[in-house]
């Protein structure tokens, strides 16, 4: 991936932040360790992250009760249980859509309680432009050691 530079990287995070398995640290640090610039790295990272959550979160908005129940057995009970988290706090939980595997769980949980997509949709992009300065930081603060 790291041979098609910024697409690359784009592809690799937008991926990172879907049900697919996969990650997109390894090769922001190698881009950036190999002399791409820095800030470029933060933004093309960070867009194709925020659009995979918004991809996973749309995905939940698909979501129906019945196949919650039919393909992993979820008893209505604790959907709602869920529901009333998530209306009231649930907003919050896409600050957190950056950490590995929960991610995307809440942005499809997100999704599938019609959190408002307005909202949503800043703090996604919040939360991964803060993922993204932070890991660039720890790899310059690496480079240097």
């Amino acid at each position: 991936m790291a041979d098609y530079g910024y697409p690359g990287l784009f592809l690799a995070a937008f991926l990172a932040a879907t049900v697919l398995p996969f990650a997109s640290e390894g090769l922001l640090g190698l881009m950036v360790y190999t002399g791409y610039d820095p800030n470029w790295c933060i933004v093309v990272a960070t867009i194709g992250n925020w659009l995979g959550s918004l991809t996973t979160y749309w995905l939940g908005w698909l979501g129906k009760w019945e196949w919650l129940e039919k393909y992993f057995g979820v008893k209505r009970a604790k959907v709602e249980r869920t529901r009333w988290y998530m209306d009231q706090y649930g907003v919050f939980s896409a600050l957190l859509s950056w950490v590995p595997v929960i991610g995307d769980v809440i942005a499809v949980a997100l999704g599938y309680f019609r959190v408002t997509f307005w909202k949503v949709n800043i703090l996604f992009l919040i939360g991964k432009f803060a993922r993204y300065v932070v890991l660039v930081y720890i790899i310059l603060g690496a480079m240097k050691a």
